[in-house]
């Protein structure tokens, strides 16, 4: 009888202290935090103990990096995400990440139990119903699949015929169509197509690729220029592979190494497609949050590209000291500098120039395939 008690006092301590703190944060920032976001970021904290009980993990474990859990908890409340909805809108889950620590004045690598959001279809449904701009209503989506028959919007000037869809049931889904009731009762069709999933798997496979040094050195981040400049036309060679074979690239035997479970076992895989359908439909149809902060808010949760960069500085920032050459040259000084000294400097120069160079050319590379939007 015990254990209740205790579970709920506990959850109820935790509340306490969150909830309040993200009311402040919010309305520091001009929005209101109304009576359903307060239950929205209730609901998440039960959901996040249910995760934490299920690995066994309690809040107040060493091992377990809170750091995020403020800003997980901003953005529930800030787009009023459900946790207890059904279909849920947003999922949790605990990741083992790499942190720097300080110890004896040098930086070393500890590992982490971290947790992470994730934002579901049902969540973007949400969020689209919620800042749509002129969004009166999202109606029910399309899955329109191979056996259906299906014939696409014809625009004529100004006149415009809808979209036919006569549904079969066979075959898997290859398109998935949402209509939106705009607040002047005019409806828009927005369809988002199967082939275009891959450029989400492109850049998937990408973000699973980034400290990747195919044995080539064992840490990239010590690796030499030209180590670099191998690890670059190796990753080259894989998104390129990727890219020709599009979503096939599921079963691809050396690809799978790069791809996680929940795109390549079977009874998940077209749950995945179909959850990347619909989130590429609900983002790029307009929104309007009024707010800034908002804004800001809903493209750090749902833009990969900056999710990648963020975790990318988290774990290497500062990680290496940076060597300044403070002696003075020979601009600022009367004394000419020595030959040897001169002779013993142009390689340590051209090596770093080289250095720059290579980083330079890995970072433009990645950048272009990263973004993976239109013209990948």
């Amino acid at each position: 009888m015990g254990t209740p008690q205790n579970f709920s006092t506990a959850l109820a301590k935790i509340t306490d202290t969150f909830a309040p703190m993200i009311e402040r944060q919010l309305t520091g920032n001009g929005v209101n935090m109304d009576g359903y976001a307060k239950q929205c970021v209730v609901n998440a904290i039960s959901s996040i103990n249910a995760v934490l009980d299920s690995k066994g993990i309690e809040w107040m474990d060493p091992q377990l990096d809170r750091n995020g859990l403020t800003q997980i908890l901003l953005t529930i409340a800030s787009l009023k995400l459900n946790a207890a909805a059904s279909p849920r809108e947003v999922f949790f889950q605990v990741r083992n990440v790499k942190v720097k620590k300080k110890e004896d004045g040098r930086d070393v690598d500890v590992w982490k139990k971290q947790i992470e959001m994730g934002i579901e279809g049902d969540g973007n449904d949400a969020i689209l119903a919620r800042f749509g701009r002129d969004v009166k209503k999202v109606a029910p989506y399309w899955l329109v699949r191979e056996g259906d028959v299906f014939e696409y919007p014809v625009f004529n000037g100004l006149s415009y015929h809808p979209p036919k869809w006569q549904p079969t049931g066979k075959g898997d889904v290859v398109r998935v169509v949402y209509p939106i009731i705009q607040n002047d009762d005019t409806i828009q069709f927005y369809i988002a197509e199967r082939n275009d999933v891959a450029k989400n798997l492109i850049a998937h496979i990408n973000n699973n690729l980034m400290n990747e040094t195919f044995g080539i050195c064992q840490d990239r981040f010590k690796a030499t220029p030209d180590q670099k400049l191998q690890i670059a036309r190796k990753k080259a060679e894989v998104l390129k592979k990727a890219k020709e074979l599009g979503l096939d690239s599921l079963d691809d035997a050396e690809l799978m190494q790069w791809i996680s479970p929940a795109w390549t076992e079977y009874h998940s895989r077209e749950a995945m497609i179909i959850r990347k359908m619909r989130n590429n439909v609900t983002k790029k149809i307009p929104k309007d949050f009024g707010s800034a902060f908002v804004e800001m808010i809903h493209s750090e949760a749902t833009d990969d590209t900056y999710t990648i960069v963020r975790q990318e500085i988290a774990e290497n920032a500062n990680s290496e000291p940076i060597d300044l050459d403070s002696r003075p040259t020979q601009a600022e000084t009367s004394e000419p500098v020595p030959p040897q000294q001169e002779t013993r400097k142009e390689p340590v120069v051209e090596k770093q120039t080289r250095a720059n160079e290579v980083e330079q050319a890995v970072f433009d590379f990645e950048q272009q395939y990263a973004a993976a939007g239109p013209g990948f």
